[in-house]
Formats: structure tokens, sequence, C-alpha cells
């Protein structure tokens, strides 16, 4: 019965989130369009907001890349030094990782709010045409916006597996400072090297179909 009711104010607290989330970004939305910036322009800035930050984990990704590799070269030096840096650099990718799943959230926000509107206001025409044409319009975004997100989602998934093998080399490296721990740490370069590869390719395609949208809804 006492789990039975923990998880009903669990679930009671949940919904009051969601309630209070949705009317924050209600009353945001409104305010903004009180001094012209509409749903259609904060989508667009969080989409290139969103590219913006899969470009810079990116480039984070692969700077963590290049010091992994300078770890497994060591032949001696100061490895706690070592375990520092790649420390440090797994943690700004994770850091990266978070703000592009964050900037997602954000968009996926904005879209539903925007897409919600839209399909509302079709019932305010009285042109049978005009309100054909806006649906039409309607539609198109929804499947071009819908294969943009699904790209950066992709993009998205492809770094957890990446952090995953980094904070387990992170791990082992930390709890054994020694050569003998180095060795080791270098048949999993390899396997990092193809995962973070693939991540970059999945991230280039999500850019590519960001930029896309991005020139689409703006004609």
């Amino acid at each position: 019965m006492k789990v039975l009711c923990k998880e009903m104010l669990f679930l009671g607290s949940c919904v009051v989130l969601l309630f209070f989330l949705t009317a924050c970004s209600s009353t945001y939305y409104g305010a903004m369009e009180k001094v012209g910036i509409h749903k259609r322009d904060i989508l667009v800035d969080r989409v290139e907001a969103g590219r913006d930050s899969q470009e810079d984990a990116q480039k984070q990704f692969k700077s963590a890349l290049e010091q992994f590799d300078s770890v497994v070269k060591l032949e001696e030096t100061d490895l706690k030094k070592a375990y520092d840096k790649l420390n440090k650099e797994y943690e700004k990718s994770k850091n990266s990782a978070d703000d592009v799943s964050s900037r997602i959230d954000k968009i996926e926000s904005v879209a539903s709010a925007l897409f919600k509107e839209w399909k509302g206001e079709l019932k305010q025409y009285e042109s049978k045409a005009l309100r054909r044409s806006s649906e039409e319009q309607l539609k198109a975004t929804k499947v071009r916006y819908n294969k943009m997100i699904a790209a950066m989602k992709t993009a998205e998934q492809t770094m957890e597996p990446v952090l995953r093998i980094f904070h387990d080399n992170v791990l082992y490296l930390k709890h054994n400072l020694n050569a003998q721990a180095i060795g080791s740490l270098q048949s999993e370069f390899a396997n990092l090297e193809g995962q973070i590869g693939e991540l970059i390719k999945s991230m280039n395609i999500a850019i590519d179909s960001s930029n896309s949208f991005i020139a689409d809804i703006k004609k």
C-alpha cells in the first residue's frame, strides 16, 4: 500500500511538473508574440542553435579522441596528469552531449506548439482554397520537420555509446595509474575511433538536414 501511495505521489508530481512547464512555455510564447516574435521565428532560432550545438559537439568529440590517442601513446611521463586531461575531455564531451539533448527538447517543444496552433487556425479560414493550401503547407512542413528531428535524434543516440566507452576507460585509468593500464587502453582506441567516426557521420547528416529545414521554412 505504501509503495502504491509513493507511486501515485510520484505520478502526481510529474503531472504537476508537466502542467507547470507547459504553462511556462505558453506564457513565454505569448509574451514573445506580443513583441512580434512568433513561434515560427523561435523554431528557426532553436533549430539553428541545435545545429550549432551539434557542430560544437563534433569538435569536442574529435578533441577527446585526440587526447585519448595521446594518452595511449604514452611511454612514461606522469600518468596522473594524463588521467586528469582525459577525464577533463570526457566531462567536456558529456556536457556537449547534454547540451545537444537540451537543444533537441527545446526544438520539439516549440514545434509542437507551432503545429498545434497552425492546425487550430485552419478552422478560421472562410476560403476553402486558402484553407486547403495552408493545410498542405502544414503537412509539408511537418514532413520536413520530422525528417530533421529524426536525424538529430539519431546523432544524439550515437553519442551515448561513445560516452560509455570513454567513461569506462577514464574510470579504468583512474583505478590503474600504471603502464599496464595504458596498454589496456590501446586496445580500446580503435573501437572508440570507429564509434566517433560514426557519430560524426550522423551529426553531419543532422546538420545538413537542419540547414535544409531552416532554408525551407525561411522561404
